[in-house]
This record gives C-alpha cells, structure tokens and sequence, in this order.
C-alpha cells in the first residue's frame, strides 16, 4: 500500500472514535512519524510505496489508538511551541490553550527579559517552563512536580533543548519550592489541576483513562484549590511587580480575579483563549506587606 492508501486506512477505521478532520489529522501524524517526514513530504510522496516492516508498525499504532489511547502517548512525543517533546502516560499531554498562556507571558514580559528568574509550578513534561526558557532566556528557571516520573521525562526534555531548568519534586500544597529566595521572582506560572470531579462524565475516554489524574482533578468542594495556594506563594515569592500567569478552567475566572484582588493583586485580567473562552488570568504583585 501505499503512503495515501494507509494514510485513507487509517483515518477511515479512526472515524469510529474521532470526527473525520481530527481522525484525518491523527493519520497524518502517524505517518509523519514514522516515515520520519515532513507534512509536505508525506504529501508529496504519497504515491510511494511504504516498506512492509513500516506497515506492520502502522498496524500496531492502529491497535493502540483504537483502543482510546491518545495518539501522543502512542507515538512518545508531542509538539509544543516548536518543540517535539517526550510525554508518557506520567505527564498530561500539552494543548494549544497553553501555547496561548506561552504566548501572552512572551509578549508581556520580553521587554524585561534581562536577568529573570521564574517558577513553573506542575511543570509535568517541562512544557511551559522550556518554551519560557527558549523564548525569554531567563537568568533562572525553576520548574516543581509531585511527580517523579513526570520529572524524569521533564529532565529529558531540558536536555533535549539545552535548557538549564532547575527540578524539584514536590507537593507544592504542603511545601515550598527550595532555594528561592523571598521576593526574587518576576515570573510565577502554573497550569494546575482544574478539572472537576464531577466533570469526569463529560470527558473523552483518551483523557480519562489514560492521562495522570492528578494533573488533572480538583474536588468539587474547592475548585480553586491550587490556584489559592500558588497565588499565596506568590505574595512570598513574587517581588513587587511580578506577575501571576495562570490556565483555568473557564467557569471559574471570575471567582479566581476576585480571589486575586482578595490577596492584594494588581491588574488582575481574564484573558480568552482563541474560541474567546477565558481560559488565562494574569496578575501583578503588588508588593504590600503581608
């Protein structure tokens, strides 16, 4: 067969699980990845012929997905902000909303970017904390997880892009990031847990059964949880001036603009995300005493 047939195949058998622009979209990754081409490439090669060792690996890819299993875990890598990271099942899979959060930090801050120094809290793959250290090329970058296995895959990924990022395990609800000393950060971003639990019936069987539940649920009875306790590190860690950088969960946006106003931030702002849904919030330290 060739590249376009299993490239049709594939779509076809996932339309069973996905809408056919996402399933064609997922059958375009696969054989990107495995033919180890381009977009482009596999377009214009699409007449050729793929060998019979790379038809069974297909086969096996297709097993997988068929059985809910996102495609990212399936092939070990994600794309995020230019990067091809490595994910696992211990790590949530990066989405566009948080290249949008990568974007508004960028163009916020890369008129201060001499010498920063900022805190990534549930940094999972490394994605927010490396696309901030590419982009701004801060003095210091610290990046904190509960997770050992999601730091693991997160060390690799700094590797990976040369990326001198500081590591720490934690459980940012029942400690403090080490090192840091009080009022030295100007960036503190996080994309904390913010999924409801009783929001598990609306998800899709991908996220639910095999992304890490822990970077992903908050309990019904506190959403905003998380973003209390990294706001109140924030009064600790941030100096005056410094900014909050958050991904929310959309109901939640004005509830969080309060709570920051509450904890004597500044400029405090929902912004939407490309659908227009308020899915970021900043805001600015104002240094007063605690």
């Amino acid at each position: 067969m060739t590249i376009r047939q299993h490239t049709a195949s594939l779509t076809h058998h996932l339309q069973a699980l996905y809408p056919e622009p996402e399933a064609a979209a997922i059958a375009g990754l696969v054989l990107e990845h495995v033919l180890a081409v381009s977009p482009l490439q596999r377009r214009m090669q699409a007449n050729e012929e793929v060998p019979s060792g790379v038809a069974q690996q297909l086969e096996t890819i297709q097993e997988r997905l068929l059985l809910h299993e996102p495609v990212q875990y399936v092939l070990g890598v994600a794309h995020f902000a230019g990067m091809e990271l490595e994910v696992t099942p211990a790590t949530l899979i990066p989405r566009p909303e948080t290249e949008e959060l990568i974007q508004l930090i960028v163009q916020e801050q890369q008129a201060h970017r001499t010498g920063l120094t900022l805190l990534d809290v549930g940094t999972g793959s490394g994605c927010i904390a490396l696309a901030l250290c590419q982009a701004l090329k801060p003095q210091r970058t610290i990046a904190v997880d509960i997770s050992a296995e999601a730091l693991a895959v997160a060390r690799r990924n700094a590797a990976r892009y040369g990326c001198a990022v500081e590591f720490q395990q934690l459980d940012i609800l029942q400690a403090t990031p080490a090192d840091i000393p009080p009022h030295s950060l100007q960036i503190l971003v996080s994309n904390p847990p913010y999924v409801l639990e009783n929001e598990r019936p609306l998800m899709r069987r991908n996220v639910l059964e095999y992304e890490p539940a822990t970077a992903l649920f908050v309990p019904d009875n506190d959403p905003l949880l998380f973003y209390r306790r990294i706001a109140e590190l924030g009064q600790e860690l941030l100096q005056p001036g410094g900014a909050l950088y958050f991904e929310i969960n959309e109901q939640y946006a004005q509830e969080l603009c309060q709570l920051l106003a509450a904890l004597e931030y500044q400029a405090v702002a929902a912004h939407p995300d490309l659908f227009g849904k308020d899915r970021m919030v900043r805001a600015t330290w104002s240094g007063r005493a605690l």
